[in-house]
């Protein structure tokens, strides 16, 4: 079953986001198209040794980072792979979430987009930014102990709208999507069946709540889907109350 993307064209999400950020869209790196499939999965017999934030070391331009709670025992932790915005990175993702994971006791992955979006969005196909973010994912579980029943992928923004294409794709891996103002889906092959978290602001100027969140939502619980829509009054944010909702559903 491959599900109808729900999306902007690229030319309206582009002529959007000029608009709204000042700047246009230019031409993205490509590399070899994939399936968007990840094989990277948590290990067994793995000691967490180390809290706080760490940089993986796998990129010395834009490399991932991990946020470990600094309440980590010896016990598997969840785990939240967050996905920036365009234009933004990887420690955007820990001034939005604040304490807040630290608080639920989740571990958190922020990956850097290889160029300033995620690659579906750029350039329309998976590529480069799946294998990087399986490399990150490997290292994460060649030194962390991770619960394999609690991983979850979630994004703000073009990370959002990757994190639902993306973990839709890997359903299977990923049991739990959150979705902080996402723009579309992109189409892909779905597997297993994740729960979904999915916040708007009533007030996005960016991408609209109608055409956009409540969209996404309704033709999401269409398909199927075990969908939290989590609407508040604001813009293009993530309010504090819905990110720990979010990270609630973990």
């Amino acid at each position: 079953m491959t599900l109808t993307p729900t999306k902007f064209t690229r030319r309206e999400f582009c002529a959007i986001a000029a608009l709204a950020l000042g700047s246009g869209c230019r031409r993205m790196l490509a590399g070899m198209p994939n399936d968007g499939r990840l094989t990277a999965r948590p290990r067994s017999g793995v000691t967490t040794s180390r809290t706080g934030q760490i940089n993986l070391g796998i990129d010395s331009y834009r490399d991932a980072i991990l946020q470990i709670p600094r309440s980590a025992g010896q016990s598997p932790l969840p785990l939240l792979v967050m996905l920036h915005g365009a234009t933004q990175s990887a420690e955007d993702m820990f001034w939005y979430l604040g304490s807040i994971h630290e608080e639920a006791g989740v571990a958190v992955l922020a990956p850097n987009s290889r160029d300033t979006t995620w690659d579906a969005i750029g350039v329309g196909n998976f590529s480069i930014d799946v294998e990087y973010l399986n490399r990150a994912l490997e290292r994460v579980f060649e030194t962390t102990a991770i619960d394999p029943a609690r991983v979850a992928l979630g994004g703000f923004s073009d990370g959002a709208t990757y994190a639902l294409s993306l973990g839709l794709i890997n359903g299977d891996f990923f049991r739990n999507i959150v979705a902080f103002s996402p723009g579309f889906v992109i189409s892909g092959e779905p597997h297993g069946k994740p729960r979904i978290f999915i916040s708007h602001g009533t007030h996005d100027h960016i991408l609209p709540i109608d055409r956009c969140g409540r969209r996404i939502a309704a033709e999401l619980k269409d398909s199927g889907y075990e969908v939290t829509f989590r609407e508040f009054d604001g813009d293009h944010e993530i309010p504090v109350d819905v990110a720990r909702a979010g990270l609630s559903q973990i």
